[in-house]
Formats: structure tokens, sequence, C-alpha cells
């Protein structure tokens, strides 16, 4: 088969691939150029440059699999990708180390103020008295975001002796003592921490997650290190931040617009280390990355599973038909429960009814896909169990004959419990807790349990629409007249923090979540 390299690969990747496939080593393209040449390839493997948009993936009618040599996949369009059936594969372990030794280099470096003292000496000055910095040992190190690279962190932190607090939602308390962290929330991090450090992805939650009114709450002497995504920390908050002493520096490798322009404002702010993206960028990390990209396009054109698919989680041909359309279900159970629940230990996914005679693992991955949705790592039926593992998250399956009323029935148990089944190719909600529903959801619900009280529904509606917010439908399910209930609503737009704690206010109000599925 004929493979395409549009971008440099480091050789030792290229020398796995030579003896397989024909191999086209053809970087500089231009957009043109590439669109022009997709059609003869059966395999593209691309870094950060080239954009693998719809166009792109429509040129290639014989790709089979894109390699992204790194982690991110932000230029490939992977809906496009995953409709045509190629399989997207990424690299997310190979610049763990990389990235983990540079946030420790940045962290050490702001606090004996090496760059500014090499600076100084190169100005012809002698000011020791001026560079005086500070030991970690004894510090807290306060890491949010557990994954690869936060775990890899924390192991080179406790070498200095450090005190570690850590925050991920995905990571249980088990997972966490075990390599020495104590999970705190974000707040406590913020306001206890020596040091900051943040290793999440960007998602609609995490941009901006520490602005101006977070970096407020930090002690004076407090260092901030991004090594994650540009745009985690709001940028022109942290350069006031910084001018006006609220924190002591920070170390940035990361901007949400790179390379970083001229008029970005931490060009200009005091105590602090820019660094161009450098996370990833050691020779050994390079080789790490290209290695096992091109191992798993080598799977792939061997018609092996990928250990790190990144669209779709890949099915057995005997069971597709039967279980595929239950795989957006167990996926939106996953995301749901993750939400709703207030832990993730002990879970056990029951498979009820037809499914119950088929290999249903690819269901309790894509359960743990739903789980982790918000992680910087996606989940596919190969890697669902280990990365799940290492988050100290683990689902039992359980087949049971008997789906009720249902042909099909999908029950997510832990701490709660969710279920639901599939209607006219359409994922349903059916039960949450002791309460059955009948809901097809869509991108934001809003859940309530409050007391059964006259007025109670008519008032969440009111307030809803006072904030131009539209209920597309909405269920109720109580134990008995003026006992709890619960009450689901499906919204057109996600309600704002004003209007949740406005509802929160509510006398009959007992909890209340507001759920994004998408």
């Amino acid at each position: 088969m004929r493979v395409l390299v549009a971008e440099p690969l480091a050789e030792e990747g290229l020398a796995l691939l030579r003896p397989h496939h024909d191999v086209d080593v053809r970087t500089g393209l231009s957009r043109e150029e590439l669109l022009a040449a997709l059609p003869e390839y059966d395999a593209l493997l691309v870094r950060s440059g080239v954009k693998v948009d719809a166009a792109a993936i429509a040129a290639g009618r014989r790709l089979q699999v894109i390699g992204r040599a790194g982690v991110g996949v932000d230029n490939i369009e992977l809906e496009p990708a995953t409709a045509a059936g190629i399989v997207v594969v990424n690299a997310p372990t190979g610049n763990t180390i990389a990235a983990a030794e540079h946030t420790v280099a940045l962290l050490l470096s702001l606090a004996r103020r090496i760059p500014a003292a090499d600076a100084s000496l190169r100005r012809g000055e002698w000011k020791r008295a001026s560079f005086t910095g500070r030991e970690m040992r004894g510090k807290t190190l306060g890491i949010i975001g557990l994954g690869k690279i936060g775990m890899a962190v924390a192991e080179r932190a406790q070498g200095f002796e450090m005190e570690i607090l850590g925050h991920d939602p995905f990571v249980t308390e088990e997972a966490a003592t075990r390599r020495g962290i104590r999970l705190a929330s974000v707040e406590e991090i913020l306001r206890s921490a020596d040091a900051v450090t943040v290793h999440v992805p960007m998602t609609a939650k995490t941009k901006g997650m520490i602005g101006a009114a977070e970096l407020a709450t930090m002690k004076p002497e407090a260092l901030l290190i991004n090594v994650a995504r540009g745009g985690v920390i709001d940028e022109q908050a942290l350069a006031d931040a910084l001018a006006a002493g609220t924190i002591a520096g920070a170390a940035v490798d990361v901007f949400s617009e790179e390379p970083l322009p001229a008029e970005n404002p931490l060009r200009g702010a005091p105590n602090t280390i820019l660094t161009p993206h450098l996370g990833a960028s050691t020779e050994e990390a390079q080789t790490r990355v290209a290695v096992e990209t091109v191992e798993q396009v080598l799977d792939v054109l061997a018609g092996r599973s990928a250990r790190y698919a990144v669209n779709a989680p890949l099915v057995a041909p005997e069971t597709a038909r039967a279980i595929a359309p239950y795989l957006p279900l167990a996926r939106l159970l996953g995301r749901f429960y993750a939400q709703y629940a207030p832990d993730l230990a002990g879970l056990t996914l029951e498979v009820a009814g037809e499914l119950a005679t088929h290999d249903t693992s690819a269901l309790v991955a894509a359960t743990l896909g739903g789980i982790l949705a918000d992680t910087e790592e996606r989940v596919n039926v190969v890697n669902a169990a280990a990365i799940a593992r290492a988050r100290g998250i683990s689902i039992a399956e359980r087949k049971v004959d008997d789906a009720g009323r249902h042909a099909a029935l999908l029950t997510l148990r832990g701490s709660s419990l969710i279920a639901g089944t599939v209607a006219g190719g359409e994922p349903r909600l059916v039960r949450l807790g002791d309460y059955w529903l009948d809901l097809a959801p869509t991108d934001h619900v809003l859940v309530t349990r409050h007391r059964d009280r006259p007025g109670t529904v008519g008032r969440v509606g009111v307030l809803l629409g006072e904030a131009d917010i539209n209920i597309s439908a909405m269920t109720l399910g109580r134990a008995e007249p003026r006992a709890d209930a619960v009450m689901v609503l499906t919204l057109d737009d996600e309600p704002g923090a004003d209007v949740l704690a406005r509802i929160r206010e509510m006398d009959a109000i007992i909890e209340l979540w507001s759920i994004r599925l998408h």
C-alpha cells in the first residue's frame, strides 16, 4: 500500500514503515498539491501543520488510516473521517515524559529566577542578592488534571519532597493516594498551593478556567505553570495579576494564539518565563511519537485494531449490526452518569434483552468513553480498560435475558442508576434512579430532585423562560404525592450559572444538575 508522509517524521518511524509499504515523504505540499495527491494513498501521516478537513478526507478516497504524530487531533476533522470509515490514530503517550520534565524545568527556573539572573549577568551585572530563590522541598504543588502528564509531574515532584494536591474528577481517591496525591477541589488548590500546574484538555468547561477571580485567591508568593493548552488560563487576567503582584510568577509554554502575536499581554508581563510550545520538543519524544503512530498505521493497514483510535470504537463484523445502534446510547449513559452520580466506584453495565447474546465489550468501552469524555484522552474499545484502570475506574459487565418491555436495555449502576434503550434508531433515557422516564435527550439536560409541591415545576419553567431558554421536552417522576420527585428537562441552550443559582434558591429544590451531553 502507499503511505503519504506530509510532515517531517523521525527516521525511526519511517524505518518501520518502509519494509512493508511504499512510503512517499512529501513535506511542504501546498493545499492544492495535497488534495491532488491524496487520491493515490491508503494512509496519511501528519503532525500539527497540515489540516485534514472534510475536503481532504473526501479527496482521500483510498484512505484507511490517518496518523497524527502527536497528541492533539485539532487539525483532523473526526466526524467526516469516521463517516468515511477512516481510522484516526494519535500518539498520546509519546510526549508524556517530555511534557512532565518541561513542567518541572519551568517550575525550578521560576523558583530560582534563572532566566532573569542569566540576563542580568550577560548585561555585565553581578547582583546575587537580587535573585534569591526558593527551595521546593516542603512546598505544596497543586496539579489540576491527573492524566498521564499530571501523574508524571507528581512522581517527579515527590523527588523534591513536595506535598502534592491534585484535582481530577475522573481519578478516584484510591488511585491518587497510591501516587502520594491528596485529592482537593480546584478552589483549595489555588488557595493553598505554593505552585500550581495545569494539565487539562481544552474543552468548553476548561477554557478560561483560571481567570481574574481564581488568580485573586492564590498566595502572593505562588507560581503558576501552563504546559497544557493555550486558553486554559486567561492571558490578560494573568498579565494583570503579575503586574499587580497578585502572584509571584508564571511560566507559560502554550498560548491561545500561536505563534505568539506581538500584542499578547504576556509578552510584557513581569516575572514570567515564556517558551514556544516546547512541551513535546525533545529528540526522544519525537522518536517515540513517530514510532507509536507508525505502529498503529501498520496495524490498521494489516486489518488489526489500533491501540489509540481516536474516532470510533472498532466493532467485530459479526456483532456490528446488533451492537452499533447502542454505542451512542452507551456513551451517552456514561457521560450523563459522570455528571450526575457522586462517585465513579463500583460501576456495572447491565446488558439486557437481545443484546445479551452478543460480545458487548464495545458497549463497555463506549460507556467508559462517555465517562472520560472531558479528559485529555480519547477512549476506544482497545484502550478503554487500561485508561480507566489508571484512573481507578472499572465497569463490570452483567448480562440478563429479560429487558422488560424493551427489546434491549442498558443500565449503568453504581452509587446511582441510569438506563436507556434505542427506539426509532435514537437513544432514549428510560430510568433515572427509582424513577421511570421516556425521554429523548438533547445536548443540554436539567435534572432536579425536589419536594412535590404545587408550583415548583412552573416556577422552574418561568426562570428558564426569563433567561430565554426553551424547554424542548419534560418528564416527571415521583414515588407518591407530596413526596420527593424528579424532573428531567431537555433544553435548547445551556443555562448559565445565574439561572442555576436562582433555581437552587427555591425552597422545594433539593438537588440540581446541569448536564452537557455533547
